[in-house]
């Protein structure tokens, strides 16, 4: 305790005991920073170079002041929907007013955080619930605040558990599990990867192959983990048919071998179902969730894992602690945050909602694609899933002008769903996102509160622009570089 009063300190400098204060920007001179201040602090002390791709699409003039159920509001009070969603991290919407009020309440009555030398309250009920919302045996819970951190846990705890002492983990081409060093070892992206050593006990085989994954099993006993994302978000919204995943359990269970299936973009109700892969009638051995089960409000991401599974891998005093709990994993507010965002997934009927609004936005989209042929290629995805591809650019182009473009496709991979994305936000006040992989492919993933309503404004959008033709797409984009 101080032996004077704070006020003292902070009135006369020479009684500071501690370094000097730096020049420190305030929470209010944040709130009032000019979307010019923070592009300059964001290019000097973030990531220039992403700051050049924000800029091509016109993202780094906006500043978002407040944001509400489905929508966004920037520095003009312009009203921005939002069918982005944080790549599914919103399933609420923003700004739920439960969720609020339960973190409200929380800070009120002073509540304790960090929760690591007692039991937490928060932390037990939250993996209680968890356990309740999941399937089967799946029923130990790990805590953490992303979704590499679940998926970390998950294929850590899936080798242990595998019993070889060589494990060798089979991921899909076109995954994506996150940057975190073990999971970006089962990331299918060079770019990603970048020169990093990476762990090298990976075998990669094509997504929804079966064959392919019951060559690679029968082929090598070190195979004891296998790693899926139910459906591939990055990958372009891509899934695989029920066969497959019944395949997939009956190929891991004959040869002992432990499935991990990657929910963290796909689970938590986005699909229709609490879990993408309960739509296959199959249970993995491990699984993952984050995004959304923060509720929007707070980091929080989850591993939960068959208790047989789980008691293998750190079952004993000696190995408990080999991956326990890290320091603000099941933090007391992000637990309560979470804990309130479930009943809220099940009270407002969510779920059920992201059913039929899903299959709505999906015929709206079809009647698009069949409208626009030549420009829209394919549209896929399973209730607020969706994946809208375009064609090369060449394919969308008059037929005189295609054979010269085609040789640059690829170098133009991803630039009409820029052109549409860029174009959306500007003239229609719509944000949609996109995909690591198949950048051809426009990702939308709206929360699980969107409505008919909110549907028929992206779509109506969406037909308008298009309906300009492609030309015209293209000279209109390049007049916002120029202006």
């Amino acid at each position: 305790m101080l032996d004077r009063p704070v006020d003292a300190v902070t009135s006369d400098p020479s009684l500071r005991r501690g370094p000097r204060k730096p020049k420190l920007l305030s929470v209010e001179d944040a709130k009032a920073m000019s979307v010019e201040t923070m592009a300059d602090l964001f290019k000097d002390h973030i990531n220039p170079g992403q700051f050049h791709f924000m800029k091509l699409l016109g993202f780094h003039k906006v500043k978002i002041e407040r944001a509400e159920g489905m929508y966004m509001t920037d520095q003009n009070g312009r009203k921005i929907l939002d069918f982005f969603g944080g790549f599914g991290s919103l399933a609420h919407g923003h700004n739920h007013p439960r969720v609020l009020a339960a973190r409200e309440r929380f800070q009120e009555e002073k509540r304790h955080e960090i929760a690591i030398a007692f039991l937490s309250q928060y932390a037990s009920a939250l993996a209680k619930n968890l356990a309740a919302c999941s399937p089967g045996e799946l029923d130990m819970v790990f805590l953490g605040s992303t979704g590499s951190e679940a998926m970390e846990a998950a294929i850590k705890v899936a080798e242990r558990a595998s019993g070889r002492r060589n494990c060798k983990i089979v991921h899909a081409e076109n995954s994506f599990h996150g940057k975190s060093k073990g999971v970006l070892s089962v990331t299918d992206s060079p770019l990603y990867q970048g020169d990093f050593k990476l762990v090298d006990n990976r075998v990669k085989v094509p997504f929804g192959d079966l064959d392919a994954l019951k060559r690679a099993i029968e082929n090598d006993s070190d195979i004891g983990v296998v790693v899926l994302e139910t459906v591939q978000g990055g990958g372009g919204i891509i899934s695989a048919p029920t066969e497959y995943w019944q395949g997939v359990r009956a190929l891991c269970d004959r040869h002992n071998v432990i499935w991990v299936a990657d929910e963290v973009q796909c689970g938590y109700g986005r699909t229709g179902k609490f879990y993408a892969f309960e739509h296959h009638g199959v249970v993995p051995d491990v699984t993952a969730l984050a995004k959304s089960l923060g509720a929007g409000k707070a980091a929080v991401g989850a591993m939960i894992a068959r208790r047989d599974v789980y008691m293998k891998a750190y079952g004993t005093p000696k190995t408990a602690m080999i991956h326990a709990q890290a320091t603000f994993g099941g933090i007391g507010e992000a637990s309560i945050t979470a804990i309130e965002g479930l009943n809220v997934l099940y009270d407002e009927d969510l779920m059920g909602n992201a059913t039929e609004t899903g299959a709505y936005l999906l015929s709206r989209l079809k009647a698009i694609q069949a409208k626009y042929p030549k420009i829209v290629k394919d549209v896929r995805g399973q209730g607020l899933m969706i994946g809208l591809e375009f064609h090369d650019f060449s394919q969308t182009l008059p037929l005189a002008l295609r054979p010269m473009v085609a040789i640059l496709d690829d170098k133009l991979k991803g630039s009409l769903s820029g052109f549409v994305g860029a174009l959306l936000l500007r003239d229609y006040d719509v944000l949609v996102a996109f995909t690591e992989y198949n950048r051809n492919v426009i990702r939308i993933q709206p929360p699980l509160i969107c409505g008919e309503e909110h549907v028929d404004q992206f779509c109506d959008a969406l037909d308008a622009l298009l309906g300009r033709g492609i030309v015209s797409i293209v000279k209109d984009f390049v007049k916002t570089q120029l202006g």
